[in-house]
């Protein structure tokens, strides 16, 4: 579960910025440890004896940590998980709402993302200088939208329209003289917050910052209030805003394009085929209302974990959090998404032409997390595409026939079935149907070959080296315990993950490799340049 946790959508970070990502969990494993260990108090002398060991076991103290979380439930539904961790005077913060793009309804699309980005808006209070003034003129321009969605619907003549918009645009400057730009941002940032975020996937959205430790009552304050009393004002602006980031992720990204393409052609039907982004169409048709009818279905006390790790008295913890999210109404359980697409039973294909260096995607279907298997499914990736002494490295970047070779165990989500995906960028002269000859060949090894003693332990320790990292970092465990506890059930599950690790056998890698990689789980995307340019 571990190594698929940091990626996003392909489209939506830079080549630099992947290679810092996947760089990033690829640290040697003694450096790793020792940032782990500091981080659970132990001294470093015990510690730097411990590392000269050949196998050290850190049980202890990972015991050590789960004796310092404590948990509680409110009324309502909402869950906290505290880690109290006191070496320094900080305190790392994580709402996880248990909702992302993939439970949004057709014609939709977009509405988690769009969320998101509204959340920053403000309240009745935060982000206005005169809500009373204020809110009318946005129930004005809905209604003026709605109007002129309408005339262009019904074909009315464009002077018609065109007063309309005037109409619109007077309003926006109107509401707008009202706006305090970015007042939550500043507030958090006067505090001494950093980091102040949110992230969407198709599985769940984040919203995320840290604060000095004598500043919880300030985050419960301003976390409950925009949850509570939130306020979609700028949404045509943030609209604007959004349609941009789609034209320069996916519009005029040739990668960008071939994974929106390669989504829908291997997850037809499903959630998982649609762009997190959301459609251009859709979001242009989105209305406050509809982003209104997202969050008041979605975003209720049952959706959401709060996580909280840093210098804290948990019971101060328990004692705020009853005070400002204990206002927070029980709600239903909205219904689950419906996540089934058709049975897949022969080889899925697509092919772009674009002005670009050709690209290779494979990917093969693949169980959910909560899958006994899927700690093997990190096995076979870091063998894979680990480093530099992984199987595919040495095939094809020390050959020089890609550029640069990477594998997720789990995309674009894993809360449902899922794929994992392989993605080559080829050098100059090569082509992909060279990269999946040799990308298929050393599937086919992993299938007939039992994985050596060597090599299995060898990604072990990436493997256990990654988690480790996380575990030290508190923002890492801030996303760590409310992902487990949303997806597995129970944020224990995460301290199992060390010993799932150790017992995974190579007997496993060939099993699972001989499940996963056959042609009727198979979708292949190729990214080429034009007919004239590839001649």
């Amino acid at each position: 579960m571990v190594s698929s946790r940091w990626f996003v959508a392909l489209g939506d970070r830079s080549p630099q910025e992947q290679r810092r990502v996947l760089g990033g969990v690829r640290r040697s494993l003694l450096m790793l440890m020792a940032i782990a260990l500091l981080c659970l108090g132990i001294p470093q002398s015990s510690w730097a004896d411990a590392t000269a060991q050949p196998a050290i076991n850190i049980q202890p103290y990972i015991d050590r940590v789960v004796n310092n979380i404590t948990e509680f439930t409110l009324d309502n539904g909402m869950k906290f998980i505290v880690l109290k961790r006191d070496k320094a005077p900080v305190i790392s913060f994580m709402t996880y709402v248990d909702v992302g793009s993939a439970y949004e309804a057709e014609g939709k699309t977009g509405a988690a993302h769009f969320l998101e980005h509204l959340a920053f808006k403000g309240t009745t209070r935060i982000g206005t200088t005169n809500y009373r003034a204020e809110r009318p003129l946005l129930n004005r321009l809905d209604r003026l939208f709605d109007q002129i969605q309408a005339a262009k619907a019904a074909g009315k003549p464009d002077a018609e329209i065109k007063s309309l918009q005037e109409q619109f645009e007077t309003l926006r400057k109107q509401a707008a003289s009202y706006v305090r730009q970015n007042e939550y941002g500043q507030i958090v940032e006067r505090a001494g917050g950093v980091g102040l975020n949110a992230t969407t996937s198709a599985d769940e959205t984040r919203y995320f910052y840290s604060f000095p430790a004598n500043k919880l009552e300030l985050w419960m304050s301003l976390e409950s209030e925009r949850f509570l009393e939130p306020v979609f004002r700028e949404f045509f602006e943030e609209k604007d805003v959004i349609l941009e980031e789609r034209r320069l992720r996916t519009d005029n990204s040739p990668i960008g394009k071939m994974i929106e393409e390669f989504l829908k052609t291997a997850f037809p039907g499903h959630p998982y085929g649609r762009p997190i982004i959301g459609y251009e169409e859709d979001i242009r048709n989105l209305t406050r209302q509809d982003i209104q009818d997202f969050y008041d279905k979605y975003y209720t006390p049952n959706h959401i974990i709060s996580v909280i790790v840093g210098d804290v008295d948990p019971a101060q913890v328990k004692e705020l959090a009853h005070v400002y999210f204990g206002r927070y109404k029980a709600q239903s359980q909205a219904p689950d998404v419906q996540a089934t697409a058709p049975v897949q039973t022969a080889p899925r294909e697509v092919t772009l032409r674009l002005p670009t260096q050709p690209w290779y995607l494979e990917g093969y279907q693949r169980p959910s997390v909560r899958d006994r298997d899927h700690v093997v499914y990190d096995m076979i990736s870091s063998i894979l595409s680990g480093g530099r002494t992984s199987r595919l490295y040495r095939a094809l970047v020390e050959q020089k026939l890609t550029l640069n070779i990477a594998v997720m165990n789990s995309f674009p989500g894993d809360r449902y079935p899922t794929m994992m995906l392989l993605y080559a960028l080829t050098a100059p002269g090569h082509t992909p149907e060279e990269v999946a000859a040799v990308i298929g060949r050393e599937l086919e090894r992993l299938k007939r070959e039992p994985v050596s003693a060597e090599e299995l332990d060898r990604v072990k320790t990436q493997t256990r080296a990654g988690l480790l990292r996380l575990l030290a970092s508190n923002e890492g465990m801030t996303d760590l315990l409310s992902e487990y506890e949303a997806k597995t059930g129970s944020w224990r599950n995460l301290f199992e993950e060390l010993k799932a690790i150790e017992a995974v056998t190579a007997a496993d890698v060939q099993r699972v490799a001989r499940a996963t990689f056959v042609p009727e789980k198979m979708t292949i995307g190729k990214l080429l340049p034009p007919e004239a340019s590839q001649s």
